[in-house]
């Protein structure tokens, strides 16, 4: 049996984000989270699944949703990032069954000050939902890490009464995730911020169990956003076996993984690392900076190679009438990122035992 046994190809929500990550915790992998910015780093991100046999999770953080709608558009009132995020979903929405795989449609950190954006996204998700009888998204995530517990814990549960109706998704996070990334900035946080208590992650389980079973938590195991030198960043992630093991003490839970982990700040992580965490009940892992600089390598092999190419529209080492287009032309270039990134999902998928699992 595999993952189209319990699931449909397309994007999930509801009751199938539950089945499909409790067959991962079953079998003992997890699903990369890949942030896009665009239709060509969805596409490449789909096509990597369905060659690799794979469910995945494709999600916006709010820089890239603002970029998908154009960096034409104000992002006053978080307009941009409310445009591009639905426009991203209604072209994941479009693809995603075609590519044959179960896609978990998401929305990343949301602090304090974004919450505009989150409720936008939550009013699209209404709206979809009255008409299909679905969210458009598949999950959200909110962050109020930088606040109080107090805060963090209580409006998330809020945010998630809004939620449970349509079986929506909520990833939260209790305790920071260090480094920066697209505008949520840590650096500067206390070391031992990175480490989240049992006792924090037991409160927020308390507050949100009793209103649905869709939550999962990202805690803090000394994980720091982007790519860093070995050594500079201690993970603990055997602290997630303590968090599971503690709520399924508190809860009298059968199973020795009661909590859907998150695993944030995944770039850059040793193999043994990520396959600790796995073994802890982690079901998604962001992965960011990597499948960046990877896009990245595609093009400017591309161009450093064929600079002879790409300097005149006519007029190359063939001869001084020679066009160039089918060298500028930007599918051409383009596809050659998409080719790259497609390789690290891949890798990311591989690190995660998440292979042939369809």
């Amino acid at each position: 049996m595999g993952v189209l046994d319990i699931v449909p190809a397309g994007v999930i929500t509801g009751d199938n984000v539950k089945k499909l990550f409790d067959y991962a915790q079953e079998h003992k992998f997890a699903i990369p989270a890949i942030n896009c910015t665009s239709s060509s780093t969805v596409n490449a991100t789909l096509e990597a699944a369905r060659d690799q046999k794979t469910p995945i999770i494709i999600q916006f953080s709010n820089g890239g949703a603002a970029f998908y709608a154009g960096k034409g558009i104000s992002n006053k009132d978080q307009q941009a990032s409310i445009l591009g995020s639905i426009a991203g979903a209604y072209h994941v929405r479009a693809v995603a069954k075609h590519y044959g795989v179960p896609v978990v449609l998401h929305s990343d950190h949301c602090g304090r000050d974004l919450l505009p954006w989150l409720d936008g996204m939550l009013a699209a998700d209404e709206a979809y939902f009255k008409e299909h009888g679905e969210p458009l998204f598949s999950s959200h995530m909110i962050d109020l890490s930088a606040d109080t517990k107090e805060f963090n814990i209580s409006t998330t549960a809020e945010y998630f009464k809004r939620c449970a109706p349509m079986k929506l998704w909520l990833e939260m996070e209790i305790g920071i995730t260090g480094g920066e990334e697209d505008g949520v900035n840590n650096e500067s946080a206390e070391k031992d911020a990175l480490y989240t208590p049992s006792e924090d992650v037991y409160e927020v389980y308390q507050a949100l169990s009793p209103i649905a079973p869709y939550f999962s938590i990202a805690a803090a195991f000394g994980n720091v956003h982007g790519v860093y030198k070995p050594g500079n960043v201690v993970l603990s992630p055997e602290l997630l076996e303590k968090h599971q093991l503690f709520v399924k003490e508190k809860i009298g839970a059968a199973s020795n993984h009661p909590l859907y982990l998150v695993f944030h700040g995944g770039s850059g992580s040793t193999k043994e690392e990520i396959k600790t965490a796995v073994g802890h009940g982690v079901v998604k892992m962001n992965v960011d900076t990597d499948t960046q600089f990877a896009y990245l390598a595609g093009v400017r092999d591309f161009v450093l190679n064929k600079k002879d190419y790409l300097i005149t529209q006519v007029g190359n080492p063939t001869g001084e009438d020679a066009p160039n287009k089918k060298y500028y032309d930007p599918r051409v270039w383009i596809r050659e990122g998409e080719k790259t990134m497609y390789t690290r999902v891949m890798q990311a998928n591989e690190d995660l035992g998440n292979v042939n699992t369809l």
